[in-house]
């Protein structure tokens, strides 16, 4: 194993992906893989494989556009109120293990914290109101505010100037290979790949990056994969 290659007093912003990476992706798993699909089947009369090969169809075609994580675009899509389905199953919302723990200690290092997800704002004010996320951080970007998804090379030059980071001294972290790939390329020193998104699947770890996954290899300094 490795000596991991991070030095925290070379970083002033640590940007971080919500969902997958601090929030369990288990919650969006089964709600836009099951459940959604399940309702949707259920209001159209038809079989459960035949509605989520609908739906998962549906979330193709506007891959990487601001529709795809729009809670309001899916509930005039699919004629289901997707917000108040959020709420309702928020139950099933809740950190990853060692994600509140990772936070306070980037809060004792008086470091810069934001999280810049591509949830949809309705998603993200449900998520923060389960779990108090916004206490650890400074800000939430949503995708919406900076008018592109993250895997798209768009975003980063405008979030940096929403934000006002230096790319040389700021750490992003996201599990998310399209989305790291985008940071890559407008040159964030620091990229950090969340292999173990959801509690409920195993890791997938990238080759092309540093892969952890849990956060103790941020707090000691060594990777675990």
């Amino acid at each position: 194993m490795t000596p991991f290659p991070l030095n925290w007093n070379d970083i002033d912003d640590v940007l971080l992906d919500m969902d997958g990476t601090l929030l369990d992706r288990h919650f969006d798993n089964f709600f836009f893989e099951e459940e959604l699909p399940r309702r949707y089947a259920a209001l159209h009369g038809v079989q459960l494989e035949e509605s989520r090969d609908t739906l998962m169809a549906m979330y193709r075609s506007v891959e990487g556009e601001l529709a795809w994580t729009d809670l309001h675009y899916w509930t005039q899509r699919l004629g289901i109120d997707v917000v108040a389905m959020t709420k309702e199953l928020d139950h099933m919302i809740g950190y990853l293990c060692g994600a509140e723990e990772f936070l306070q200690h980037l809060q004792q290092l008086e470091k810069r914290v934001t999280i810049v997800t591509n949830a949809h704002e309705s998603g993200v004010a449900i998520k923060v109101a389960k779990t108090g996320l916004n206490r650890y951080v400074d800000r939430i970007v949503n995708a919406c505010e900076v008018g592109y998804l993250k895997m798209r090379p768009e975003y980063w030059p405008n979030c940096a100037q929403l934000l006002g980071f230096d790319p040389t001294r700021s750490l992003y972290m996201d599990d998310d290979e399209a989305c790291l790939n985008a940071a890559k390329k407008f040159g964030l020193a620091y990229l950090i790949h969340s292999a173990k998104s959801s509690s409920q699947l195993p890791p997938s770890p990238l080759a092309q990056f540093i892969s952890v996954t849990g956060f103790s290899p941020l707090l000691n300094g060594r990777p675990v994969i």
